[in-house]
C-alpha cells in the first residue's frame, strides 16, 4: 500500500463549500490586496498566538526578510543562526548584506546550541535566529538569556512550528519577532504562498507594516526603502477557513507520533535507529517526524521505503555552512550538524494518516533491520 509524504486532498476537500464560498466572496469584492480579510486574518491568528502584532505577509521567507530590515540589518551585520535547517534562514540574512554566523545545533533536538552560539558572538552581531526545527521550540529561555546578555534582537523562525510552545507560551511570540511559513506542507497550510510576522514591540510593528508596502505611509510618501510582502486578500479568507481546526492538525500529529514511538520502540533496535523525543518545557507540533540512522545506513533505508511505495524526504542533506554560496565565509565548525545532515530521514507524519498506513511504514522499517 502506498503512503505518501502529505496527502493535501484529504485535508483540503472537506472544506471543498467553505473554500469555495471564500474565494466567491473575494471575487464578488474584488479586493484583493490586503484590505478587510487580510486585516480580520491577522485579528483571528493574533488571538490564536496570543500575540501583541500579527502581520500577514507573502511568505515564510519574506517574514524573515522584513523582521531583519525592521531592525535595519545591513552591511557590516552579524546575525547568527543554526546551520541544520532551511536555506532561507542564512539566505534572508546574506540579501541583506550582512554574514550569517553558523551555530552547530543539539542532536537531541535539532535545534540551536546555545553554546556554540555564546563562543561565536562577536561585537558584530545584532540579532540571532533560533529556528524551531521540525515544530519544537528551541531553548527559548537560554536564547533570551544571551540575547538580554548582549544587546541583541531575537527573530524565532517558526516556519514549521506554528502551535508549538515553550512552557506554555507559543513559540514567536517570546522574542522581538516570530516568523512563520503558510507553505501547504505546514502546519496551517495555504494554498500557495504565504507567511506571517508577530512582532512584541508596537513601533517596530508599525515600521514593519509600512515596510511590507515599499515604506509607503501615507501612500506614495516613502519614508523607507522596503519591499513587496503583502499577503493576498484570497490566500487570508481560504486560511480563515482552516484556522479553527490547526489545533486539531497538531493534536493529531502528537497522536502520530506517539504511535511511531510505541510501535517503533517495541522493534529493538536500539542505537541502530535513534527516535526523535519532545524536550522538557516543549509542546512539540511534529510537522516532522526524523529518524536518525547512523553507520552510514539512513539512503539505503530511504531506498527501501521506496521500494516498499513509501515516502520520505531528507530534510536536510547538506548543511549550510557547506553549501556552495557561503564558501567565503569564515570557517566556523558545526560537527553536529555535518553528523545530521548524513543520518536525518523524515517519515510521513501528516494529520491525516491513517493508523493502517503508519503501520505500513513501520513494518517496512522493521524488515529493513
Amino acid at each position: 500500500m502506498a503512503v505518501p509524504l502529505l496527502d493535501l486532498n484529504a485535508q483540503n476537500q472537506k472544506y471543498a463549500n467553505d473554500l469555495q464560498a471564500a474565494f466567491s466572496r473575494i471575487l464578488g469584492s474584488s479586493q484583493f490586496i490586503l484590505g478587510h480579510e487580510v486585516t480580520s486574518f491577522e485579528d483571528s491568528i493574533a488571538s490564536s498566538l496570543g500575540s501583541h502584532h500579527c502581520i500577514g505577509v507573502s511568505s515564510g521567507t519574506d517574514a524573515l526578510v522584513l523582521a531583519l530590515m525592521t531592525i535595519g540589518i545591513g552591511p557590516g551585520d552579524e546575525v547568527l543562526c543554526p546551520s541544520f535547517t532551511f536555506f532561507s534562514t542564512a539566505g534572508c540574512i546574506s540579501r541583506l548584506g550582512a554574514e550569517p554566523v553558523f551555530v552547530d545545533v543539539l542532536p537531541n533536538t535539532f535545534n540551536i546550541n546555545v553554546d556554540d552560539a555564546v563562543a561565536k558572538i562577536s561585537p558584530r552581531t545584532k540579532a540571532i535566529i533560533p529556528v524551531h526545527l521540525y515544530g519544537q521550540s528551541a531553548d527559548m529561555d537560554a536564547v533570551m538569556e544571551l540575547a538580554d546578555s548582549h544587546g541583541i534582537k531575537v527573530v524565532e523562525d517558526c516556519a514549521q512550528a506554528m502551535g508549538a510552545r515553550w512552557k506554555n507560551v507559543q513559540v514567536g511570540t517570546i522574542g522581538d519577532f516570530g516568523a512563520y511559513s503558510f507553505f501547504p506542507t505546514k502546519n496551517l497550510g495555504g494554498f500557495g504562498d504565504g507567511g506571517l510576522l508577530s512582532v512584541t514591540d508596537p513601533e517596530l510593528a508599525e515600521r514593519a507594516r509600512t515596510l511590507r508596502v515599499h515604506g509607503s505611509k501615507p501612500k506614495y510618501y516613502h519614508k523607507y526603502v522596503g519591499g513587496n510582502f503583502r499577503l493576498d486578500a484570497l490566500q487570508a479568507a481560504l486560511l480563515s477557513v482552516k484556522l479553527d481546526s490547526l489545533e486539531s492538525y497538531i493534536n493529531q500529529r502528537r497522536s502520530n507520533a506517539e504511535y511511531y514511538h510505541s510501535q517503533l520502540s517495541a522493534l529493538g533496535f536500539g542505537d541502530k535507529l535513534m527516535l526523535p523525543s519532545e524536550a522538557d518545557n516543549c509542546r512539540h507540533t511534529w510537522n516532522q517526524f526524523t529518524l536518525r540512522i547512523p553507520d552510514g545506513r539512513r539512503d539505503d533505508l530511504r531506498e527501501h521505503l521506496r521500494v516498499c511505495d513509501i515516502a520520505s524526504e531528507i530534510y536536510y542533506p547538506l548543511t549550510l555552512h557547506q553549501q556552495e554560496c557561503f564558501q567565503n565565509l569564515p570557517d566556523r565548525p558545526c560537527p553536529v550538524s555535518e553528523q545530521l545532515a548524513g543520518e536525518c530521514l523524515s517519515i510521513p507524519i501528516y494529520p491525516e494518516l491513517t493508523t493502517e498506513l503508519q503501520d505500513e511504514v513501520v513494518s517496512a522499517i522493521g524488515d529493513f533491520f
